[in-house]
């Protein structure tokens, strides 16, 4: 009888250990069908199919325009810069993102594809004017990396269309609809506020070691002027999709702006030394004291990169050109963006060095 009974207990406990283990495989067989079904297939911004991984954890931007995006909504996610981050940009950047490795992408830069597959990304996005070239290039790159690349269009008023898609894939539906929210109500409040400028105000944006580049109205590097209602004074040809017109010193004079806003000395600009240099001090911006410093910490608010970093830099300009049309507290505002696309707690004294220049007494 106690032979028997110890038979039947070895016996349930082999039906026991099968059944778990039956159930564990069917666990991960269910959970690898669950993989393949919920990959997403999605139709970027050029019109492409794309498929995404279900699960996205890491992710790379083959620009910067793209990666302060992704910086603002899921940096863990984010496997790599594209370059060398600067000190006065780690200031307001989280610690554990500052080394980040450089994969490249930035300026005239190409990226390394090498370093990128060492990284293994499970997803590519590219942020760009959507054309032919850009088509293109995303088809190769994923030829080239065996990676999916979504594509995205770079046009500032498709913000909140791109924060959907990539809180999509990235499973940040949240956060990436607080964030396309924020965009949208900042460019729907500056096309309110145009309709009620009487009179425009002149500015010149100087950009280069001189001061003496440019961007014309209508230009993608010069669009924040347009969107906020400022009279941009550069009557100059777009030099494509870089930028950075010359100008004479005579035109600058002809113009003769009512305000001039400047790439700051640490970007190699030539804010301080406008209001030193003689050839300068006829225009009457310079006169009237009225030249500013564009912000440029952990990424400028006006332009390069032409990402998401504008949407501040409307409620700045705005309110410098239009104050009592642009009623903010800029430095409220100013707060407020630093904490939702920087995840950064901004201190007074913070504050204050980055409006030191930019904002009138």
């Amino acid at each position: 009888m106690f032979k028997k009974n110890i038979s039947l207990l070895v016996i349930s406990v082999l039906i026991i250990f099968s059944l778990i283990g039956c159930n564990l495989e069917t666990r991960d067989m269910e959970r690898t069908m669950d993989n393949v079904i919920k990959d997403i297939e999605l139709i970027d911004m050029a019109g492409r199919k794309v498929i995404v991984p279900s699960r996205v954890e890491r992710i790379f931007s083959i620009n910067p325009v793209g990666t302060i995006i992704l910086y603002s909504l899921s940096p863990n996610k984010m496997i790599g810069w594209n370059y060398d981050l600067k000190d006065g940009e780690k200031e307001y950047i989280l610690d554990k993102y500052h080394n980040l490795p450089n994969l490249g992408g930035a300026g005239k830069g190409s990226i390394n594809t090498e370093e990128i597959l060492r990284a293994e990304p499970d997803l590519l996005i590219s942020m760009d004017r959507i054309d032919e070239t850009s088509i293109s290039k995303a088809d190769e790159l994923e030829l080239q990396l065996g990676k999916p690349v979504i594509l995205l269009d770079d046009d500032i008023h498709m913000l909140g269309e791109i924060y959907r898609i990539l809180g999509k894939v990235l499973d940040e539906g949240k956060k990436a609809e607080e964030l396309a929210g924020y965009c949208e109500e900042v460019l729907k409040e500056a096309e309110k506020n145009r309709e009620k400028i009487e009179e425009k105000v002149s500015i010149f944006y100087a950009e280069g070691p001189d001061g003496l580049q440019t961007e014309p109205a209508g230009s993608w590097h010069g669009q924040v002027i347009d969107i906020v209602g400022g009279k941009n004074v550069a009557g100059v040809e777009e030099k494509g999709n870089r930028g950075k017109s010359d100008v004479s010193m005579e035109q600058l004079l002809y113009w003769n702006p009512d305000i001039i806003i400047s790439w700051d000395d640490e970007r190699g600009g030539y804010y301080s030394e406008i209001f030193n240099d003689p050839i300068w001090q006829d225009i009457k911006a310079v006169k009237t004291g009225e030249v500013y410093e564009i912000p440029n910490k952990p990424f400028n608010w006006f332009d390069r990169p032409p990402s998401v970093n504008r949407i501040l830099g409307i409620k700045w300009l705005g309110n410098l050109l239009y104050p009592d049309i642009f009623d903010y507290d800029i430095e409220d505002e100013v707060r407020e963006f630093y904490r939702k696309f920087y995840h950064y707690e901004l201190r007074e004294y913070e504050i204050g060095k980055l409006l030191r220049n930019s904002t009138r007494d």
